[in-house]
């Protein structure tokens, strides 16, 4: 057996590397984080966090070198500081490893996927493989089992993270639309805040309505950029909806009810700078995006909660398909 690594011990993060070696095939997993990370601390301190214990082979890391010397690297960070990782990375000789994206957003200046940036900032020849679909940690650490997509835009890379990562808690489907399982996943979150914010206003009736629709316009988004509509309705998007839309664990989804409710989340909920990116590219290639249109008003420019979000149900009379 080999050994993984994991870059970002955030709750998601620090599940992938116990995932890796508690129910995947590695025989241990090096972790590392920013030392001052209040996460970091808490897993050096007390070996744990709120959701599991670390396990004896589960081994923290504070120098980025150390973790980077396995050559199956798991990533987790908050997406508007990948960049600035990938940039820290390029430094090292890490040609020929296999990286896993495990993050679902878009860079909030470029509107870039995370697979772009990574092979923007990196020369060296490396593999990268992407992360996609429904689940949550509370959930997998009660051993609820799920399903997830891996993609890339290899397949043998796809082929080896499956194999590697597959196990009876996940099960991992062949991913055929690297653009599009980003997309959808990223834009997941964004959905994610629209439904919390209809929950905040207890507007669950409009739930059901939100959920059929945004399908069609995160298809349209993906469509333009090269992608499968289609996408859309697979693991990455509509398959996430039940951890996102109405889970109690989702950020995204708590960040929309409490901003209805006028009051503050305090965590990260990626769909909040990801809507930034979605708006920007939507305006630049004119591309019809009426829900993240409208949640952009609400959110940033603080237009009135319920008249903006009753806005992307009261338009224009059209059929359905």
């Amino acid at each position: 057996m080999t050994n993984s690594s994991l870059i970002g011990c955030g709750r998601w993060g620090t599940f992938l590397g116990w995932y890796s070696v508690n129910k995947a095939k590695f025989a241990q997993v090096d972790m590392y984080d920013i030392p001052t990370s209040p996460n970091f601390i808490e897993l050096k301190e007390t070996r744990k966090n709120p959701y599991l214990s670390l396990t004896d082979n589960m081994i923290l890391h504070s120098d980025i070198g150390e973790v980077l010397k396995n050559d199956f690297i798991i990533i987790s960070i908050g997406c508007q500081h990948f960049r600035s990782l990938c940039k820290q990375l390029s430094s090292y000789d890490i040609a020929g490893k296999t990286f896993l994206l495990a993050m679902k957003g878009l860079e909030s200046d470029s509107a870039k996927t995370m697979y772009q940036i990574m092979r923007e900032e990196i020369k060296q020849p490396i593999h990268i493989a992407v992360l996609a679909g429904p689940g949550h940690v509370q959930d997998y650490m009660k051993n609820v089992p799920s399903c997830a997509v891996i993609d890339s835009d290899e397949a043998e890379t796809t082929q080896h993270v499956i194999e590697m990562m597959q196990s009876s808690l996940i099960r991992f489907y062949f991913g055929s639309d690297l653009v599009g399982n980003q997309i959808g996943a990223a834009l997941k979150n964004v959905i994610g805040l629209a439904a919390g914010i209809l929950d905040g206003l207890e507007w669950y009736g409009l739930k059901g309505a939100l959920m059929a629709r945004a399908p069609v316009e995160v298809g349209r988004f993906i469509a333009h950029f090269g992608g499968n509509p289609k996408t859309a309705y697979g693991l990455s998007h509509l398959g996430d909806y039940e951890a996102t839309l109405f889970s109690k664990y989702s950020h995204n989804r708590t960040f929309g009810e409490q901003f209805a409710r006028g009051e503050n989340f305090g965590k990260l909920a990626e769909g909040v700078p990801t809507l930034q990116a979605v708006k920007t590219i939507a305006d630049k290639e004119h591309i019809d995006m009426p829900i993240c249109q409208a949640l952009y008003r609400a959110i940033y420019e603080k237009a009135d909660i319920k008249e903006t979000i009753r806005s992307i149900f009261d338009r224009d009379l059209k059929q359905e398909f």
